[in-house]
């Protein structure tokens, strides 16, 4: 019986002594659920190896002193597959770069989490869906480039929030509706927006309203 007792005890202080996962693990989970949904022919990702303590030391990963992540640099990889939504985890990240690669499916809502992201660039992929409206809690934005995939619904209007955005590019998707004029999108140009041929809005046929236009 004391025998067993003790067991117990031993086994509870080193519950209780066990260090919970760091941030480090949580954040090299979430780049590891990118691997795992992607494929690599070129063996890009080669080195992302989830054994290690954190992904700092992972090629295309750029971390800050405190081994968090803070840029993503996988553009022109040759990936094909989805983008993930335990990206929304990296909450330090300020450059999220996947262009020109042939990633699929919708553009995770949980990137509207993360709230320092700088550069939010996906274009030249084959991403479909919509253009998710929580995109508008990156007050940080500067530059959205979706451009040259197959995006369709509308343009959210919230994304006008963006008061720091100074680079926008939607063009060659297949959006429709109306394009919003106000806050910050009221100093982009046609040229933002070209080649999405069911898309109307000043800058391309006067004034019409946000929510007319067809957008079946």
């Amino acid at each position: 019986m004391a025998i067993q007792i003790l067991f117990h005890l031993s086994l509870l202080l080193l519950i209780l002594l066990s260090p919970p996962p760091t941030t480090a693990n949580l954040e090299g989970d979430a780049l590891y659920a990118l691997r795992r949904a992607v494929n690599d022919p070129h063996n890009v990702l080669q080195s992302w190896d989830p054994t290690l303590v954190d992904p700092c030391t992972w090629f295309h990963v750029t971390c800050d002193s405190d081994n968090r992540v803070t840029r993503l640099d996988l553009g022109n990889a040759k990936l094909y597959g989805k983008i993930v939504p335990e990206l929304g985890k990296l909450e330090r990240l300020q450059y999220l770069e996947l262009y020109m690669n042939k990633l699929v499916g919708p553009i995770p809502n949980e990137l509207g989490g993360l709230k320092n992201l700088v550069s939010l660039d996906l274009y030249h992929n084959n991403v479909t869906g919509s253009i998710p409206p929580s995109l508008s809690s990156l007050s940080n934005l500067r530059f959205l480039r979706l451009n040259g995939n197959r995006l369709t619904g509308r343009i959210p209007r919230e994304l006008t929030k963006l008061g720091n955005l100074k680079i926008l590019d939607v063009s060659n998707n297949d959006l429709c509706g109306t394009i919003p004029t106000s806050g910050s999108f009221s100093k982009f140009t046609e040229e933002s927006f070209v080649n999405n041929p069911k898309l109307e809005g000043p800058e391309l046929m006067g004034f019409v309203r946000y929510d007319a236009g067809g957008c079946n």
